[in-house]
């Protein structure tokens, strides 16, 4: 406060009869408010001694309610006082003793407050957009002597912040290592910060499956491709909105490679499904050979039968489902095919033999035949017996 605005509010004082805002600290520890303001003076008496019981003293009428208020918005503090007469209501700050209104007079520099008052009895103290600054208690003051007073207090809220710079971010890991996750917010009163899986997925945290993590630190032993995916970071503090933070974790590993059905069976004629099952990151190249080396693919035009091979692909994150369609099996297409994934990190391959099996029989009355699977695994199992015996003679 200037000079020029000290000797400015002197000199309203002054005019408007009122003691020097100095005794505003003794007001201070004056009891609370109420329709009855029972204040003790400096020899122990209450002011109501020194005046008797007189219905005229001013006196509040209800005590200032406190407001909670987001930041940004505006604040509205009201102070009722009874038998005001001749007297005159000043706003203060409490904790920095500012004097902030005095009368119909706003004092005050900061131009966010402002004044406003209702038949000599209610008056309402506005403070405009609010900031956290402006958190604290406010003390409505009558000028009597000694001075009656009343306080109310502004909480100032403010909603959830995720401090960018103090939080992860997309990372990318090698499997078997250890994974950290940071997530810093600020807000008031302090947020609670926990992290889980975007997917809804449980966590693999410290050896148990849980649906979420409480703190700013997700720890992660020992990570693996289980653990893949996007992870959020929310934080709240009952001040809506609530936020959040995505952070991406994708986790380096090399090829691996799964076969169903290791020994498939065919007839001349058929159609036959291949599968094979491949998991990597960086997401791997998968690709088909026959026994020969020769790489397999889609549309490979064979004059007789049309497109003689298919190769299907089904894409699942780092999981890739592989399947080789042959059709119109003919006797060059039995023997051994070759699933390969590779990716920077390495390389792995499967092998499924074809076997030739019997075609199943036609009768006169049906065009079009069928084996059951019974039938089929018969077959491939009295081959399958064959050959171990061949192998078994030659020893």
């Amino acid at each position: 406060m200037t000079l020029i605005h000290l000797f400015f509010v002197a000199a309203i004082s002054a005019a408007l009869h009122l003691p020097s805002f100095v005794e505003g600290r003794q007001a201070r520890s004056l009891a609370g408010c109420g329709k009855v303001a029972n204040h003790v003076s400096h020899d122990g008496s209450t002011s109501e001694d020194h005046r008797g019981n007189d219905a005229h003293v001013p006196r509040f009428a209800e005590p200032i309610p406190n407001v909670t208020v987001s930041v940004g918005r505006d604040a509205l503090l009201s102070c009722v006082v009874d038998n005001l007469r001749g007297f005159k209501v000043a706003w203060v700050r409490v904790d920095t003793q500012t004097i902030l209104s005095i009368h119909h007079n706003v004092i005050t520099q900061n131009s966010r407050i402002s004044l406003s008052y209702n038949d000599h009895r209610s008056w309402y103290l506005h403070i405009k957009e609010v900031q956290e600054v402006d958190r604290g208690w406010y003390m409505c003051q009558v000028n009597t002597n000694p001075m009656r007073s009343c306080q109310g207090y502004l909480q100032v809220v403010v909603p959830p912040t995720i401090i960018s710079k103090e939080t992860s971010t997309d990372m990318v890991v090698r499997e078997t290592s250890n994974v950290t996750l940071t997530c810093k917010a600020t807000g008031y009163p302090e947020p609670y910060v926990m992290w889980r899986r975007e997917n809804g997925k449980e966590i693999n945290y410290n050896g148990e499956m849980v649906n979420f993590v409480n703190g700013e630190v997700l720890h992660i032993v020992k990570i693996s491709r289980l653990h893949m995916g996007a992870y959020l970071c929310i934080a709240s503090n009952e001040v809506p909105p609530s936020v959040s933070s995505r952070v991406e974790i994708r986790v380096q590993f090399p090829p691996m490679l799964s076969i169903p059905n290791q020994l498939e069976a065919a007839y001349i004629g058929q159609d036959v499904n291949l599968e094979c099952h491949t998991e990597a990151y960086p997401y791997s190249i998968n690709y088909w050979t026959t026994e020969h080396g020769d790489m397999i693919v889609s549309g490979n035009y064979n004059s007789i039968s049309g497109d003689k091979y298919e190769t299907i692909s089904v894409d699942n994150d780092y999981n890739k489902y592989m399947t080789l369609k042959i059709r119109n099996v003919g006797p060059q297409d039995f023997g051994s095919y070759k699933c390969v994934a590779q990716n920077s990190l390495g390389e792995t391959d499967g092998v499924i033999k074809l076997d030739e099996i019997p075609a199943p029989t036609t009768t006169t009355t049906q065009a079009s035949f069928h084996m059951t699977s019974s039938n089929k695994k018969s077959a491939l199992m009295s081959r399958l017996a064959t050959r171990i015996f061949e192998v078994v003679r030659v020893r």
